[in-house]
């Protein structure tokens, strides 16, 4: 088999030539090298003195989003694509930490270990093809006989399969020497039972103090730094910045719905005349990503899908093709081939709810004057006046880095990503679109990621100390509140200073009850305290709790002895992947790792503007 494989390892390379050739071509043709600082020996990253390489890097990056854009049927906005270098940096230099450490602990994968594994442990993307189910499960006699057949030869299966399990083998047995002894004992196990299954109800008198101003200016700039010092990590933040947005909508109007749904109506009747379903979804339906299959939507598990979409499929009959199904996305008809009580199987098409054509006209003609008074500019002035020749009203959004921009409830396409790619302030972006509408944005401020400095945070430090300090102050009253009531009870201690008693539960000690500040220390009190006594006052990072426990119900030892099996399973299986987790974590964390991409992306940016 693996001669097989190797056979066909020529025209791999082949194609990684030209891939190679391409990309090194188009930085060439497109006027990136000579100005540029990107060349074919170019670092985009070091990880323990081993370079990464900026071509290659992208390279990875463009197969993976041309993977994406094919699966979804569209291009990706800049912040998708953003997201996806983020995922293939991560994973290339994940890679090179892996291969050291097989290095160093002397990992290795033979020939026989990787027949072995593609004869009789297939990927998952191969046991759920429907090519080699039989009822809905994974038929490996049909998976053998594939790999037997020329198709798997031809089709560079047998190379793939290769290449996957020489990546996959070594990093299973590396991930087995870190974490293949993994045990969960029943005392364990029985802790995290108890901790889900025993409650407790409780009555409470809290004390939540709000800081007074004297207190607030009694904390010295020593006491703020010092803490500064103490907690820097909790200071560490994302990038930030803070933008200027216009927006030019693309509404609809009730007439717009109105004719979709006529229009709807007639594929429907269409398709109710003899047209093949599958057909009409590849010519009509805006879902592009479904409608290149035919309106195939897979597989689906209940709740997969917005309330009306989801109700339409569990309880259409099966085979039927449905009426106009109106959700926020537009009309859908739905056609459920197969059902069980937890999964469907079902074909869609959509029409989206789009302006009409004369009214998409004017919209467009006043996105185009928008982009040319203002698209791309390094005027700050530009940006305002396009937007007051145009009428537009200028808002003001705050957008992290990694995380898309949001205006009015939805999200504003690639923004994000442009404000980080390296421009500077003032510039105003190219325009920007997506269903709803047209966008424009200018820079107005950025903060970049890391340790927030301390000017910067010494407010909310502030805050933070005068909590606390009020906190020390109400401890007195809350010691004296559970003496009294110790002697009479909790509510006529709480009555005689003029405090309200609240209860809660019942609640397990895994639960977040936000009167206590979620999770805390007062969660764990109610699980020791006496039932009935009041115990002393619990004080957490926000509140002073003083606690009566009025009833506590222990967990059933023989319902958790009943799933003790299934229990250690997962508990186990949870073990092992926090100790996977915290070793790469580690891994990363003791690297020496050059990151490269802001200065070369912001070189690349500088170039290119003194080069318009």
């Amino acid at each position: 088999m693996l001669q097989q494989m190797r056979a066909k390892a020529a025209y791999i390379w082949i194609i990684i030539a030209v891939v190679f050739v391409g990309g090194f071509l188009f930085y060439e043709t497109s006027g990136l090298m000579g100005r540029s600082v990107i060349t074919t020996s170019t670092v985009v990253a070091s990880v323990n003195g081993r370079d990464i390489l900026y071509l290659d890097w992208q390279n990875a990056t463009t197969q993976m989003v041309q993977q994406q854009e094919a699966q979804q049927g569209r291009g990706l906005t800049l912040d998708e694509r953003q997201a996806v270098e983020e995922q293939v940096f991560n994973e290339m230099v994940s890679n090179v930490l892996l291969e050291q450490e097989y290095q160093k602990r002397g990992v290795r994968v033979s020939d026989q270990e990787i027949v072995e594994m593609a004869r009789f442990s297939p990927p998952p993307q191969f046991q759920n093809a429907p090519d080699f189910q039989t009822d809905g499960r994974f038929d490996p006699a049909k998976y053998q006989r594939f790999l037997a057949s020329p198709a798997a030869r031809q089709q560079g299966i047998l190379v793939n399969l290769e290449n996957y399990y020489r990546s996959e083998i070594p990093k299973q047995k590396l991930f087995a020497q870190v974490a293949g002894d993994a045990y969960v004992s029943d005392a364990r196990l029985w802790s995290l039972y108890r901790d889900q299954h025993d409650s407790a109800t409780v009555s409470f008198v809290a004390f939540r103090p709000v800081p007074m101003q004297a207190q607030r200016d009694g904390i010295t700039d020593a006491a703020m730094r010092a803490y500064y010092d103490a907690h820097r990590k909790e200071f560490e933040r994302t990038g930030s910045a803070t933008l200027s947005i216009v927006n030019i909508p693309r509404r609809p109007t009730a007439n717009d719905t109105a004719e979709t749904l006529q229009r709807t109506r007639a594929l429907r009747e269409e398709i109710a005349k003899g047209a093949k379903f599958e057909d009409v979804a590849r010519r009509e339906s805006d879902d592009t990503a479904s409608g290149s299959k035919g309106g195939d939507l897979g597989r689906s598990v209940k709740g997969a899908y917005v309330k009306a979409f989801d109700d339409a499929v569990r309880s259409l009959p099966v085979g039927t093709v449905s009426q106009p199904v109106k959700t926020e996305y537009g009309f859908h008809i739905i056609r459920v081939d197969r059902r069980t009580a937890d999964t469907a199987f079902a074909h869609h098409i959509l029409k989206l709810v789009r302006q009409s054509d004369t009214a998409a006209t004017r919209t467009d003609r006043r996105a185009d004057s928008l982009a040319k008074y203002a698209a791309g500019s390094t005027n700050p002035a530009a940006f305002d006046s396009a937007a007051s020749q145009l009428g537009l009203l200028v808002s003001r959004i705050s957008v992290r880095e990694g995380q898309p921009a949001q205006y009015l409830g939805g999200q504003v396409p690639s923004a994000s990503a442009w404000a980080f790619s390296g421009v500077r302030r003032g510039e105003t972006s190219d325009l920007f679109d997506d269903e709803t509408g047209y966008f424009l944005v200018r820079l107005d401020s950025i903060t970049t990621k890391g340790t927030a400095p301390f000017d910067d945070v010494k407010e909310q430090i502030r805050d933070r100390l005068a909590r606390a300090k009020a906190l020390d102050e109400n401890m007195a009253a809350a010691t004296a509140l559970a003496t009294d009531a110790a002697r009479t009870s909790l509510e006529a201690a709480a009555k005689a200073i003029g405090r309200p008693v609240d209860k809660e539960g019942p609640f397990s000690r895994s639960t977040p009850v936000i009167a206590f500040g979620f999770v805390s220390e007062a969660n764990g009190a109610a699980f020791s305290q006496p039932v009935g006594k009041v115990g002393a006052p619990v004080r957490t990072d926000e509140v002073i709790v003083v606690m009566r426990v009025d009833s506590r119900v222990n967990a059933d030892s023989a319902k958790w002895a009943a799933q003790k099996a299934t229990q250690r399973l997962q508990a186990a299986n949870s073990l092992r992947d926090q100790r996977v987790r915290l070793y790469l974590e580690n891994l990363r964390r003791a690297a020496k790792i050059d990151d490269r991409r802001q200065e070369l992306n912001a070189l690349q940016r500088r170039l290119s503007l003194e080069t318009t």
